[in-house]
């Protein structure tokens, strides 16, 4: 089954198509990486997705329910590629409130604030001020409450951004963790390295996907050594 299906999906900001025809099927269960330069329509796609912008026309459905929905919201999680905190709040604070704001009593939220301040390495921070934190610190607190409670779908929009290399690896291992358990993941990246840790990828460019496969799949069919190079070979033939 699909978590996630998409049919001539288009998006435009007056003249502009942010989405041009863009087909894609995510499965569930499966982390999906959309790969491509800013501009290609990745973020555009998941606002869509997440209900926070309208399409212009096209299908769109998440756990088969059609996009937008608000009934659809306590089933998804999305960390933003701009950090969407209150900044005049703790940590504790901030994850307090996402917490109830999905409806989890007093005692879930102590337990999965627990559990999520460990893996982002910030429990000496629970008490301090957002304002206070770095910008990488106060991304790892956005993905934190994208997961307080424990989505079917989890949209992350470039997650790994301003993250030093060793917390990157504990993200993946994180992502791995929360696929084994079932939950389908979608993830934006410029990082094409971090593709390798995808079940497939989708290479956009334009508002649509120019290829789409496993990544080794993909480097095979190109006839290349890395997913950048394999990006410009599809590019330069036209996503034919």
């Amino acid at each position: 089954m699909h978590a996630i299906k998409v049919e001539k999906l288009e998006k435009k900001f007056g003249e502009f198509r942010a989405l041009d025809g863009l087909d894609l099927e995510v499965r569930k269960g499966e982390v999906y990486g959309l790969l491509g330069p800013n501009g290609a329509g990745k973020t555009t796609a998941i606002k869509v997705l997440t209900g926070l912008l309208k399409k212009t026309s096209g299908n769109a459905e998440v756990l088969g329910i059609p996009i937008p929905n608000k009934d659809i919201a306590q089933r998804i999680g999305y960390m933003p590629q701009e950090t969407a905190l209150y900044v005049g709040l703790t940590v504790h604070q901030n994850l307090e409130f996402f917490g109830k704001l999905f409806g989890l009593d007093r005692a879930e939220i102590l337990t999965r604030e627990k559990e999520l301040l460990k893996f982002i390495d910030l429990e000496k921070w629970r008490d301090e001020l957002v304002a206070n934190l770095s910008g990488g610190m106060k991304h790892r607190v956005s993905l934190a409450c994208a997961l307080i409670h424990q989505p079917e779908v989890l949209f992350l929009d470039e997650p790994t951004v301003g993250v030093d290399p060793e917390l990157r690896v504990s993200f993946w291992n994180y992502f791995a963790n929360l696929k084994s358990k079932g939950i389908t993941i979608l993830i934006t990246t410029h990082y094409m390295d971090e593709a390798s840790h995808c079940d497939r990828v989708g290479f956009m460019r334009s508002g649509k996907l120019i290829a789409e496969g496993e990544p080794q799949a993909i480097l095979k069919e190109a006839g290349t050594k890395s997913l950048e190079d394999a990006f410009l070979f599809y590019a330069r033939r036209g996503g034919q």
